[in-house]
């Protein structure tokens, strides 16, 4: 199973472990290192691109510019932070990563035929992602 931790790239990238939601608190306003992002964007299976410039609206040139071991802003972290939330969730209910990466990129009844990827931008859409998959967890399968 994936942990929180190992979406964001293991002990290398972060050196607190992750117990509850204020460790996670505790991370953004630290800020997360670049390589973070760059396991879980790995872990995704999509482009620095695509994620820099759909989710974290930012551009992927800025992006390329830090370092692995560069510190990103609290705003960004924390955005990165909630993503992980939602994938580890998938994770959870997928329990492959394929199909996580499948499932991510396949418009679903549920999200008005959007894609879940797509909606991973908003806060309000990562809501509503964790939701389905919330209600996949229960058996009502979207």
């Amino acid at each position: 199973m994936f942990r929180m931790e190992m979406l964001l790239g293991g002990s290398s990238a972060i050196q607190a472990s992750i117990d509850s939601d204020f460790d996670l608190i505790a991370l953004s306003n630290q800020g997360l290192k670049k390589a973070s992002l760059d396991a879980l964007i790995g872990f995704m299976g999509m482009t620095k691109k695509y994620f820099a410039e759909h989710i974290l609206d930012i551009s992927v040139k800025t992006l390329e510019r830090k370092k692995s071991d560069d510190t990103l802003d609290r705003h960004t972290s924390s955005h990165i932070i909630e993503v992980a939330k939602v994938v580890e969730h998938a994770f959870k209910v997928f329990e492959d990563a394929e199909k996580v990466k499948s499932w991510l990129n396949t418009p679903n009844r549920a999200l008005n035929q959007m894609k879940p990827i797509d909606l991973f931008y908003i806060p309000t859409g990562l809501a509503m992602v964790d939701q389905v998959l919330g209600r996949m967890e229960e058996g009502v399968y979207s």
